[in-house]
């Protein structure tokens, strides 16, 4: 059995996809519906069960060894303008540790979703490392101290421990998430209210990863069919492109629309990344040779799923 923490979310229900298209189903599903928005995303695809994220943990010792084989740690909150810490650091880093533990002691294979925000604005670079990580607010702050627990147990770990650090993801099945949604998510709703897209002055200059979902899922996957390999990885295109490409990307789809700069959000200030470009050299050291999807076709593949049933999976079909 696979369980996906999280499994209801943008990238866990793209995960089960994922999982699906390979002919695996036998996945339990654990995640907080409290959101209901949510519930869309598990409507086309095939899981065995499901389990509120309370309810797992509290009943982790009824998992008899040998009966999960691996666990994709995707659950977490990622609302990065979240100001409650003890919250943060109780759903994201304790709730993880417990994970994890429980994992070492069942040899169970883990995969979790660590973040590009660790590394801060990124003034010493985009690599795996120490030294680049700087963490500006508390959901990267939670995502930096797990990666550092993982740190000092995976030497000494006989299981699979992999750690993801997700770019700007975008792509299918995001729509519950709200203000945190990617900015094509957004482009595409504004467009489709007021013809218009609203972006924040100086976006020019304000580049980062974006990478498509579905190579996410590849990324994953990768490391489900390599079970001997370790690590933190960086999960972006190694490509950094401006908020103002793709506006004008979405405006090739959309030629009557318009682009509007809007002030800069205060309570941004200090906490935004302006800058990020995935250093993808250990992940190709690790043997994951897979081209990543240009953010124009990126673009255009996700506009079509909006387009034709408002950004979610119908049952049966795939990447």
């Amino acid at each position: 059995m696979f369980v996906i923490t999280g499994g209801a979310g943008f990238i866990g229900s793209n995960l089960i996809i994922g999982l699906n298209r390979i002919g695996v189903d036998d996945i339990l599903v654990v995640d907080n519906l409290k959101n209901p928005e949510k519930l869309k995303n598990l409507n086309s695809l095939n899981f065995s069960d499901y389990l509120d994220k309370k309810a797992f943990i509290q009943n982790l010792c009824k998992f008899k060894s040998g009966k999960i084989e691996v666990i994709f740690h995707q659950g977490a909150c990622s609302n990065t303008m979240e100001t409650d810490g003890h919250y943060m650091m109780e759903n994201n880093y304790e709730y993880s540790k417990i994970v994890l533990n429980f994992c070492l002691e069942n040899k169970i294979r883990l995969i979790y979703a660590s973040s590009a925000s660790v590394y801060g604005n990124g003034e010493n670079g985009f690599r795996e490392e120490r030294n680049c990580e700087n963490p500006l607010n508390i959901y990267a702050f939670s995502k930096f101290l797990f990666d550092q627990y993982v740190r000092r147990i995976m030497p000494k770990s006989k299981i699979q421990i992999v750690g993801l650090r997700y770019f700007n993801v975008y792509g299918p099945q995001e729509n519950h998430k709200g203000r945190m949604a990617s900015s094509i998510n957004h482009f595409y709703n504004e467009i489709k209210g007021k013809n218009e897209m609203h972006l924040f002055e100086g976006s020019k200059n304000f580049l980062r990863d974006f990478v498509y979902v579905k190579d996410v899922i590849n990324v994953n996957l990768f490391f489900l069919k390599n079970p001997e390999k370790n690590g933190i990885f960086n999960c972006g295109s190694g490509n950094a492109e401006s908020f103002l490409k793709v506006g004008e990307i979405m405006k090739k789809l959309y030629p009557s629309s318009v682009i509007k700069e809007i002030p800069f959000p205060d309570e941004l200030k200090g906490k935004y990344q302006t800058f990020t470009q995935a250093d993808i050299s250990s992940l190709r050291r690790a043997g994951y040779n897979n081209e990543f999807t240009s953010l124009e076709d990126g673009i255009k593949a996700y506009v079509k799923i909006l387009e034709e049933s408002g950004g979610y999976f119908k049952y049966g079909q795939i990447y």
